[in-house]
């Protein structure tokens, strides 16, 4: 696991794990150190234990064993209610028969706020999550995106040390999506607290998060920030959940001065730059950005696949080309469409190769 250096911990994960009856782990031995002002993702597919991770640190799960500090007082015999966090749900759970003002101020009567700071302080919960003027609407009345708004803004008014966030953008539309997403990160730094936010997408949390934690099978896989985690990541499945990738098997044969000489029987005989323990390296791997079409091998050094075009696929901003090789071997090639005529220059069949920059692999292990 890569942990990139952070600021001061305000969470700290100290080798927690969650067993369920029927001995079902969910989360396996996972430490983390999230600093404060951070925003935190915890990435991967469904069942990787990411949400359970986040109910323990609110508290609705108590861990099987291990450690979890917030701003370093051990939460062990914390209640959820007296913990310096806060969380918005998938749901949102807005209740539907207030109006936004009395959502928003639930909270505060509960923690039994003094009757003169509650206004104020919804007003300016409201005016942050750019909703000011609204509080006498019901949530009926709102858009998707502005009721999750007053759900942000529910937790944000108790003034939490960290914000706990459970797949908050699932449910709108995906134009949406891509908007509140800017929002939460302006939001964050309009308020200086902790977010950690639980996704299986992707690109939500590399547009989103300081730093990712990648889980798998209730362990942690990899902790980088996104440009890391992407250009540089730990092993195979991070690799290939993060971002499309092309992916083949490959055997070491040894180092040659800098660079280390596989066999990849999609490639041929390779030689790529390696610093690392060649023992590990299970497959090679491209990014399909990195790749150019041409239509004669090049000259200057760059790894070639040769092949014909399978498929062209048009998405607006790019293209993506299907090109097949030999021994049913193939590669995804993402162009883009820089003029209105680049898809059409392309067609089945069409013979050409694959090229790319030895330094653009990536050696991966299992």
């Amino acid at each position: 696991m890569n942990d990139s250096a952070a600021p001061k911990p305000i969470v700290s994960i100290q080798n927690m794990s969650k067993r369920f009856a029927g001995a079902v782990t969910a989360v396996d031995q996972v430490s983390l150190d999230i600093g404060a002002g951070e925003f935190f993702a915890l990435l991967g597919p469904s069942g990787c234990g990411k949400t359970t991770l986040l109910r323990m640190i609110a508290g609705f799960e108590t861990p099987t064993e291990g450690a979890l500090l917030i701003d370093g007082q051990d939460m062990s015999q914390v209640p959820p209610n007296r913990r310096p966090v806060n969380m918005v749900f998938q749901s949102y759970a807005v209740f539907p028969h207030m109006s936004v003002f009395d959502n928003v101020a639930y909270g505060l009567k509960v923690a039994r706020t003094k009757g003169s700071e509650i206004r104020p302080r919804v007003e300016e919960a409201l005016e942050l999550v750019k909703l000011g003027g609204y509080g006498a609407r019901k949530p009926d009345q709102l858009s998707g995106g502005q009721r999750q708004r007053v759900a942000l803004a529910r937790a944000l008014v108790k003034r939490p040390k960290v914000l706990l966030l459970d797949e908050p953008l699932s449910a709108l539309d995906a134009k949406l999506r891509e908007a509140m997403q800017m929002e939460l990160v302006r939001l964050q730094h309009s308020v200086g607290i902790t977010f950690i936010i639980v996704t299986h997408d992707q690109s939500e949390a590399l547009s989103m998060a300081n730093r990712i934690a990648v889980m798998e099978g209730g362990k942690v896989r990899q902790v980088a920030p996104p440009s890391e985690l992407y250009e540089r990541p730990s092993s195979r499945f991070v690799a290939d959940f993060i971002g499309k990738i092309n992916l083949f098997e490959a055997k070491p044969l040894g180092q040659s001065g800098a660079a280390l000489e596989l066999e990849v029987p999609a490639l041929g005989r390779i030689a790529v730059p390696f610093s690392g323990d060649p023992a590990k390296v299970a497959w090679v791997a491209v990014r399909p950005e990195k790749l150019r079409l041409l239509r004669q091998p090049p000259e200057d050094g760059s790894l070639v696949f040769p092949g014909t075009v399978a498929e062209v696929a048009y998405y607006g901003e790019t293209s993506h080309v299907l090109v097949s090789g030999p021994n049913g071997h193939g590669m995804t090639v993402n162009l883009h469409n820089g003029t209105q005529e680049t898809p059409s220059t392309l067609a089945p069949g069409d013979s050409l190769c694959c090229s790319w920059a030895p330094e653009d692999t990536l050696l991966l292990a299992d």
